[in-house]
């Protein structure tokens, strides 16, 4: 479809409300319309169903048949009732229509009685698909008590009645058009198909999968099959799945025959599917592929026959099994609506890439299909999801399709939520969200993730999977609004990660669950006040200062735990809580250590600068915080500019009270460091956020004012320098801020 075109609709889609007055019944109405070009009111119908819009009361807008004029129209799973659709789509001169899985009341008798109600609906529909739907035919009854019935719609050529509750009955009443050329009864209560004989000259396909209640005699079912001389397509096919091994014998016996059988039985087949019986050889495949010349399809999915040779020896023939990857994918792509096709199929597509060193986008494609046209089947997101693992471990997915990947991940998202007590299928969807690009560039409802994994870490204690569940949050929680921060920042969560901490930390170990439930805990605290809250009501504290002690020796470790206290530091109700002499001289001397990591030294810096900022809240001995105030300042200039990004800010509002005049020079001089080694670092990142908190006009106003510090005046004028160079080459403030500790 052409772009324009589809954003036009996307656009009256979403104005609807706005373009529409309301009927009496709560329908919508278009206020004014032009006549909509024909194709297009089409394409109107499906966009509205596509986007899950398409109900009672917008199918109303379609009462109007001058300006909206229908042909093929679909409301494919759309809740849209009997006299909904009787007043919207009845009137319209159609050619086609799909109304398959229409949830609510609608059934086939509705429907039927209400197209054969049009005059011109009865000799123009063409093709109509009812799949999913309760046919109750004993209602097909017009006003003056003559029945009518699919025959009533003479046009039909091609008829879809898979998943329905037909009857025999129905089917003799089905065999009498004159036309029909195409029938699907699969999965349907029919017994005999006999009245198959009645349009043996105008069928040319016929599907009938899974016909669990057929009751006819291998001789007898050969007979009417041997008698349907147009038929080009055969689907004869099986649920192998199926519990009861007894049942098909029958069809296995007929299809055995078929295949050992004379050519003119079924003459003008090119394309036979037989997935799913029992008891197939190849010997059988291979004299019924050399015995038709024409055959251009043959399913052999599940039968254990389809590494015959000469089959691959056949260039034209397309085949669905198992015994390469073309097979399989052409099962993927041909069984789409069939579960348990969908299932045996993924089963061999991710035996053929564990190993797989090459992107494939389309073998993805395939899989995301399978899922997304079975959201129910906890066996096929089962194996699907091991199959993404597959296809997108180790930089596969960089070279695929972003908007291909997304749309995985939002369906792997679908399974965890649908499937939370599942451990594989949890497992399986976690091994492929960890991935450093997935998250961190790929588009999808992160919010949603990290309370997926969240909620499956609380009640998990499986080390692998919770070092990989740490990991995604951990990078999830730096992705995340300040509201949904928030939301994610409860005490519940709080208590499972310093669990984690104080499990790691009671054994010294140092790993990467540690250090992501450190990470994750850091930025779930960065600005939210109420999370620090709940960190320090949770014994935070207690434990952090024991993991300063015991990780000494590990930067690491100390930069995360600082980092966390520095955010702590940030909330003035919440200094208090650190007010502690033995926790503040430690972290002094972490700060006074030219030894230490400057990493470690710098959220060392950022915390004392924090609490001793507020003269009036510090209660510890004055003499502690001259002392902190003094090697602030001293040792600040030691430090070197740093290349490596260490640090990233949701905002500068905490430092805007570090930058005030009166503060002392140690205060300010960290505040000014801090700020120009992110802008240095990334200037376009930042030079907006400066503006927006008010940072430059602090700024301007140390560097003017008399009492400022050298230092702190030098460093002033560079950051002034530096996000004024950059203004003068990009002439905005307009790029957005994202906060990220790792």
């Amino acid at each position: 479809m052409d772009p324009l075109y589809d954003l036009c609709l996307d656009q009256v889609c979403r104005s609807l409300d706005a373009l529409c007055s309301r009927r009496a019944d709560g329908s919508m109405c278009l206020s004014w319309a032009p006549i909509f070009p024909q194709e297009m009111a089409d394409q109107l119908l499906l966009k509205m169903a596509a986007k899950g819009i398409l109900n009672d009361t917008t199918v109303g807008i379609f009462q109007n048949c001058k300006e909206l004029r229908l042909r093929r129209a679909s409301i494919r799973c759309c809740p849209v009732s009997a006299e909904a659709f009787r007043l919207a789509l009845c009137p319209h001169r159609l050619q086609e229509l799909d109304a398959s899985w229409v949830p609510g009341g609608l059934n086939g008798a509705n429907i039927i009685s209400g197209l054969a109600s049009n005059p011109e609906c009865r000799s123009s529909l063409q093709r109509l698909s009812l799949t999913g739907l309760h046919v109750d035919w004993e209602s097909l009854v017009e006003d003056g008590g003559t029945r009518v019935g699919f025959s009533s719609l003479q046009g039909l050529r091609t008829l879809n009645l898979a998943n329905t509750d037909l009857t025999d009955a129905v089917l003799e009443d089905i065999c009498t058009l004159p036309r029909l050329e195409s029938l699907d009864i699969s999965c349907s209560a029919v017994s005999k198909l006999t009245a198959l004989l009645d349009c043996k000259n105008t069928l040319r396909s016929l599907i009938t999968h899974q016909l669990r209640q057929l009751d006819m005699s291998p001789a007898r079912l050969l007979f009417v099959l041997s008698q349907l001389h147009a038929v080009r397509h055969l689907d004869f096919s099986e649920d192998h799945f199926a519990e009861d091994d007894g049942d098909g014998r029958d069809g296995d016996e007929t299809v055995r025959q078929l295949l050992d059988g004379s050519p003119n039985i079924l003459p003008s087949l090119v394309s036979l599917d037989i997935s799913g019986r029992k008891r197939i050889t190849e010997a059988a495949v291979r004299a019924f592929v050399e015995a038709r010349g024409g055959l251009v399809f043959f399913g052999l999915l599940a039968t254990g026959a389809s590494s015959c040779d000469t089959l691959s020896s056949k260039k034209n023939l397309k085949v669905t099994g198992e015994a390469n990857e073309n097979q399989v994918c052409e099962a993927l792509r041909r069984y789409r609506d069939r579960e348990c096709f969908i299932r045996e199929a993924l089963v061999h597509l991710y035996n053929l890439t564990t190993d797989i060193d090459k992107p494939r986008p389309d073998l993805l494609e395939l899989v995301l299909s399978g899922m997304q046209s079975h959201p129910t089947s906890l066996h096929v997101h089962l194996v699907a999801s091991a199959c993404v693992f597959n296809l997108t471990t180790q930089d596969l997915a960089v070279a695929m399709p972003v908007s291909l990947i997304s749309s995985t991940v939002t369906q792997l998202l679908y399974a965890m939520k649908t499937y939370p007590n599942h451990q594989q299928v949890q497992k399986n969807c976690l091994m492929a969200l960890c991935s450093d690009y997935i998250l961190q560039d790929v588009p999808f409802d992160k919010y949603l993730a990290a309370t997926l994994v969240i909620n499956w870490l609380r009640s998990h204690e499986d080390p692998t999977l919770q070092r990989m569940a740490v990991a995604v949050i951990s990078i999830l929680v730096a992705k995340l609004s300040t509201e949904e921060t928030a939301q994610l920042g409860k005490d519940v969560f709080i208590i499972k990660l310093l669990a984690i901490v104080q499990q790691k930390a009671m054994v010294g170990v140092v790993d990467s669950t540690l250090k992501f439930a450190l990470s994750a805990l850091w930025n779930l605290t960065d600005e939210m006040p109420t999370a620090a809250r709940n960190f320090i009501e949770c014994q935070g504290l207690e434990l952090y200062e024991e993991v300063l002690e015991t990780y000494y020796t590990e930067p690491s470790i100390q930069q995360k735990v600082l980092g966390l206290l520095n955010n702590i530091a940030e909330v003035e109700v919440l200094q208090a809580d650190l007010m502690d002499g033995d926790l503040l001289e430690h972290i002094l001397s972490l700060l006074q250590d030219n030894q230490v990591e400057q990493r470690v030294r710098y959220f060392a810096g950022g915390t004392l600068a924090q609490l001793v900022s507020r003269p009036e809240a510090w209660t510890l001995d004055d003499e502690l915080r001259s002392t902190i105030l003094k090697q602030l300042h001293a040792s600040i200039m030691t430090w070197t500019q740093l290349e490596k990004e260490m640090v990233s800010y949701r905002s500068f509002r905490p430092f805007c009270s570090l930058l005030q005049t009166w503060q002392p020079s140690g205060v300010q001089l960290w505040a000014v460091w801090a700020i120009h080694l992110v802008c240095i670092q990334n200037t376009s990142h930042y030079s907006s956020m400066m503006e927006k908190d008010g940072v430059t006009e602090l700024l301007r106003a140390l560097a003017a004012h008399p009492d400022t510090h050298s230092d702190v005046k030098g460093l002033s004028d560079s950051i002034l320098r530096v996000v004024e160079k950059h203004q003068s080459h990009s002439g905005s403030f307009n790029k957005p801020m994202e906060s990220r500790n790792s």
